[in-house]
């Protein structure tokens, strides 16, 4: 596999997705040939399908069908003569989900801060030490070669298409220089599913080109919007003024969205508030506006978040890490107040799984506990007040379906991917995926949203597919030479903790 653009290889030679004859094994039916070519057409035949777009709907039994890289139509008994054929039947068709918000450079210390907070807290626990800014950001990520990121970012994207995630948003505070620029966006193509290229910051060092190499990385990797990887530009308000203001700009000079975290522990509220102002940055005056995503945005105040409903900003919430890492409370219920919605993120595996059915059952539950407590606390707790009528005023409770919509349709809109991506949609590239309604944690079939949500896991994803072209087929992921690539990430594991000095313990860190 080659770069988007013909360019050779400067680390990577051999083709990192090249499976061995044995992962071929077990497949059992072969996929349609060729599927996402230009001429290729076949038909997903007998499914539940769940389009998430309301002048779609939704089907007890349709089919769809593909014919390149984008969908030609959905509706009960497709006839295409020579087409060729997947069977759907006891099968959900859903879109691909998206995720907004994945540092995937992190994925060789997944679980290592399981306990970890965002920051050191001083309590001496071991909640605090070790905790996130001080040992991922501040020690093991100075010590990432190209190669490292290379092979963490594609096992990370290999990871979530197998969870059906076709679309991410790789926060990738790596950019240490462009050979390790390079080496994230080549990782993010060779992973062959839709992705935003998050250009964000990397140490610092002599050499390193942020924000500025956004031109050539713009010319060089994105000059065409027909492809599957985009690019995002990292504005983060942690930076210097005078490097944010200069982020922020480049971003509105090459039509980029602009992403940065907001988090009530990191000092970010006075600067959020000037950006709501539109008098933040120096020199040049940046503020909100419909390109901007921001991350958290816990513990802001209410100028901010009016600002941002009114400008059109957008919300990623990491429903599980929030909670975990100490960021505040998933403001969910302000956005409910405001008329707004959110995308999804699953943020690190440093702490936390980071695949879709995780993060819709946080959001649906913790939502749902705290509006819950809230009309109970409404009653009295004694009989005849002990099950209150909720108050006219009381938030309404999330339901299946509006995490699925967080989940794929608010994600690809938050990406400026909508048009391609998000929903079945007739005239949308084909980012599908079959999930196993027959399985022993599912069947019987009473409600597609409802099984998706609150009882599937990844093991019922049975079938992936990104622009029409089948990606995982039957519980396998096609063409990933898996046992090789786990082998060159626990080789970049073994790197970093060597070159940071903390001794590798299975036990140590929990």
């Amino acid at each position: 596999m080659s770069g988007q653009h013909g360019e050779a290889r400067s680390q990577h030679d051999a083709d990192p997705l090249v499976a061995s004859p044995a992962t071929a094994k077990g497949l059992g039916q072969a996929p349609p040939s060729d599927s996402g070519g230009r001429e290729r057409r076949y038909v997903i035949r007998g499914g539940a399908v769940m389009s998430m777009d309301p002048n779609v709907g939704d089907f007890e039994v349709a089919d769809v069908l593909v014919e390149g890289k984008k969908i030609g139509a959905i509706r009960p008994r497709i006839h295409a003569p020579g087409a060729d054929e997947i069977d759907a039947r006891g099968r959900i068709v859903v879109p691909g989900f998206v995720d907004t918000h994945h540092h995937q450079f992190e994925t060789a210390l997944r679980a290592f801060l399981a306990n970890g907070l965002l920051i050191n807290d001083g309590s001496g626990s071991p909640n605090a030490d070790p905790s996130y800014i001080e040992y991922v950001l501040q020690r093991f990520a100075r010590a990432y070669r190209p190669q490292d990121v290379h092979i963490n970012t594609l096992f990370a994207g290999l990871s979530q298409l197998d969870a059906g995630v076709t679309t991410v948003h790789d926060v990738s505070q790596i950019h240490h220089s462009p050979d390790h620029t390079d080496a994230a966006v080549q990782a993010l193509i060779d992973t062959g599913r839709r992705s935003a290229f998050g250009y964000f910051e990397g140490d610092g060092r002599a050499g390193s080109r942020y924000p500025q190499d956004a031109h050539r990385i713009r010319n060089q990797w994105f000059s065409s919007d027909d492809q599957l990887v985009s690019m995002v530009m990292g504005g983060e308000i942690h930076q210097p003024p005078e490097v944010y203001t200069r982020s922020w700009g480049i971003a509105r000079e090459l039509d980029l969205p602009i992403a940065a975290h907001a988090v009530s522990g990191a000092g970010h509220r006075p600067i959020i508030d000037d950006l709501a102002r539109g008098t933040g940055g120096v020199g040049n005056d940046i503020g909100f506006g419909p390109d901007v995503l921001l991350i958290h945005m816990t513990g802001m105040s209410d100028l901010a978040w009016q600002r941002a409903r009114d400008a059109g900003v957008h919300v990623s919430l990491a429903f599980p890490i929030e909670m975990h890492m100490r960021h505040g409370v998933p403001p969910i219920l302000k956005m409910q107040e405001l008329g707004m919605e959110p995308s999804l993120s699953s943020d690190v595996e440093t702490t936390m799984a980071a695949d879709p059915f995780t993060l819709m059952r946080s959001a649906l539950t913790m939502q749902r506990m705290v509006v819950n407590q809230m009309v109970l606390e409404q009653g009295d707790f004694t009989p005849p007040d002990e099950w209150p009528t909720p108050a006219p005023d009381t938030p309404s409770l999330l339901t299946v379906r509006d995490v699925l919509r967080y989940a794929t349709v608010n994600g690809a809109e938050h990406l400026r991917l909508d048009r391609k991506a998000g929903s079945l949609t007739p005239g949308k590239e084909a980012d599908i995926v079959l999930l196993d309604a027959t399985a022993l944690n599912v069947a019987p079939l009473n409600s597609v949203p409802g099984a998706v949500v609150t009882l599937m896991d990844r093991t019922n994803v049975e079938t992936v597919i990104v622009a029409g072209k089948i990606r995982k087929w039957k519980g396998r992921l096609v063409d990933a030479d898996l046992d090789r690539l786990r082998q060159e990430l626990e080789a970049s594991r073994d790197h970093l903790f060597r070159a940071v000095g903390i001794r590798q313990d299975l036990y140590a860190y929990s």
